[in-house]
């Protein structure tokens, strides 16, 4: 049996263009991953299946496409041995369509178990291109580490000068279904899919400063179909020591970056709503 925390994925600012001939959306992100998320484990069995637990586990019960079972699929294939032979167990901690890319991680991190406790002869680029099945981003949740994004999303550039930064992850209860983010995006486009040179300084405080001249072009679309997005914005903006604030992927959850842990506890503690889901954590530096 082996376990692994598929973590919560954080589009630090999203850049993104009009769709282009192929049906996507050209953008560009720094993303970086939390050292909070959802619990994966994965034991060998007699067939492939999946169990999901946890106070969001209820919204997936009985799926039988999950990006899971998808991916694993997918991994079986590329190995050759047909439907991989374990059990998984989801224990689902991250709110469902969030912006957090928890079912793309929660497939990559499967993936990556997976592949281990089976001793499948796939080395990284094969388990990326197993993972790219269940999306854009899969590749980029598979490694689960700071970078930066362009494309479709899938064109990955490692950044190791990210420093570990302190933040509070704030979700008002309610879901942003991505299609519908970007389908209101394409009715009133702005923005572009422009990736900004990196900081010269690489400090926690001068990247802040910096992600603040950026932007995230589908906080605009996202509140015109889940007004509610607002509430959690101004509610983070007005938490003390709050640095900076904004909507991760196409929402709902909204982030605050902070100087320090501290700050980032006391916030969380001021922001509980009934019905809302906020947690304090870091979003860490390469690994």
């Amino acid at each position: 049996m082996l376990s692994g925390l598929a973590p919560a994925k954080i589009n630090l600012f999203l850049h993104v263009g009009p769709v282009a001939d192929d049906g996507y959306h050209p953008l560009a992100s720094l993303v970086a991953f939390a050292d909070v998320g959802d619990a994966v484990t994965v034991t060998r069995a007699g067939a492939l299946s999946l169990a999901v637990t946890g106070p969001f586990g209820g919204a997936l019960a009985g799926e039988s496409d999950n990006l899971i079972l998808r991916g694993l699929r997918a991994l079986g294939e590329a190995a050759g041995i047909g439907a991989p032979p374990v059990a998984v167990t989801l224990d689902k901690q991250l709110p469902i369509a969030a912006g957090l890319g928890g079912g793309s991680a929660d497939a990559g991190m499967a993936i990556r178990l997976a592949a281990q406790l089976l001793d499948l002869d796939l080395d990284e680029a094969a388990l990326e291109a197993v993972a790219g099945v269940v999306g854009a981003d899969g590749p980029m949740c598979l490694r689960a580490r700071p970078a930066w994004a362009t494309g479709r999303g899938d064109e990955l550039r490692d950044e190791p000068r990210l420093p570990p930064l302190h933040a509070v992850l704030l979700n008002p209860g309610v879901a942003s279904p991505t299609g519908a983010v970007y389908r209101a995006y394409d009715d009133a486009p702005a923005g572009g899919a422009d990736c900004p040179e990196a900081p010269a300084d690489w400090s926690p405080a001068a990247v802040i400063d910096w992600l603040a001249a950026q932007r995230n072009d589908l906080e605009a679309p996202a509140l015109r179909v889940t007004p509610s997005i607002a509430e959690a914005l101004t509610a983070m903006r007005g938490a003390p020591g709050c640095r900076l604030t904004r909507m991760s992927g196409s929402g709902a959850t909204v982030f605050g970056l902070f100087d320090d842990a501290a700050s980032a506890s006391l916030a969380v503690g001021s922001l509980q709503r009934s019905g809302w889901w906020g947690r304090a954590c870091v979003l860490a530096g390469a690994r």
